[in-house]
């Protein structure tokens, strides 16, 4: 029988942070579900180390994909959607970590709203650092706390939930396609903009549920992408951009583009100009105000 949940693991030589990874999915109180390691070029031997420290019902779980040389982020995450038999997929890569109950509450949700796609848990950001040979948090923030749902015009800024706090329906990929490999980063962003255009997500509940581990200080193996690989982010970000903005000349001509080129030229010099105007003011009561001080602290 199949399992309810495919989890889907991209790792490649990073022990420490795999075995936290597979210690938060083997934690969750739902237990439906099977794990799709993918090791992407890495020493087998490692992801051998991290499995066997399991006991053997969760090893039970655990399928793998050994790659010989790497693939990429992304062609990683397709080879381990094409091997998932679960009805929900999720990708929990091996720096990130659940909320015990994440699985149970997002299955719960999509099991009595069958009409969505899939679900966003609401998400921490955990900066941390090696001490002792330990990853530790240092600091942790709510991610994009302003927003009161996952919404497709606040999503073409940039991708408003992580692949940790996701989990959606498998079949999303026989409408949608598998993840971009063109680009080496940002495929999660265009995804979630595909099945944000088919209709809307909610948050699962108040409560983070999901805990995106960030390490600002570490470079190499252990670095985050979009920290480490923040060049390949700006421009990934910026080709994705500019083929969407080709596609809406070609379809619909120049002349909307430049109008608004124009206004938003003028509104810029209008601001530039105000702020211009403003510090002159400043420049030329400054004295003044610095003199009445002056004046007070004597007559104190």
């Amino acid at each position: 029988m199949s399992p309810r949940v495919s989890i889907i693991t991209r790792t490649k030589d990073r022990p420490l942070l795999l075995a936290r990874a597979l210690s938060s999915i083997c934690s969750q109180t739902f237990t439906d579900f099977e794990v799709i390691i993918v090791n992407d070029g890495g020493d087998p031997d490692v992801v051998s180390s991290c499995v066997q420290a399991l006991a053997e019902p969760q090893r039970a779980r655990i399928r793998r994909i050994d790659h010989e040389r790497p693939h990429g982020r992304w062609p990683a995450a397709n080879a381990g959607v094409h091997a998932a038999r679960g009805e929900f997929l999720v990708l929990h890569d091996d720096d990130d970590s659940w909320d015990p109950r994440f699985l149970e509450t997002c299955v719960q949700y999509l099991e009595e709203n069958p009409e969505r796609a899939g679900v966003v848990a609401r998400t921490v950001i955990v900066r941390e650092h090696l001490v002792n040979g330990e990853y530790e948090a240092f600091a942790t923030e709510p991610f994009v706390p302003e927003s009161v749902a996952p919404l497709l015009m606040d999503q073409m800024r940039f991708n408003h939930f992580v692949p940790i706090a996701f989990l959606y329906r498998s079949s999303l990929h026989d409408e949608l396609g598998p993840y971009d490999e063109r680009h080496p980063v940002v495929a999660d962003w265009q995804f979630n903009t595909q099945v944000l255009l088919q209709g809307p997500l909610e948050y699962v509940s108040p409560r983070p549920l999901a805990f995106w581990h960030q390490r600002p200080s570490v470079a190499g193996v252990d670095g985050n992408s979009v920290i480490a690989d923040g060049n390949s982010h700006a421009l990934s970000d910026a080709l994705l951009r500019d083929e969407a903005f080709r596609s809406t000349v070609t379809s619909d001509g120049t002349g909307l583009v430049l109008y608004m080129e124009r206004r938003f030229t003028e509104f810029e010099r209008s601001m530039v100009a105000r702020m211009e105007a403003r510090h002159l003011v400043y420049r030329a009561v400054k004295p003044l105000v610095l003199r009445i001080r002056r004046l007070r602290r004597r007559n104190r």
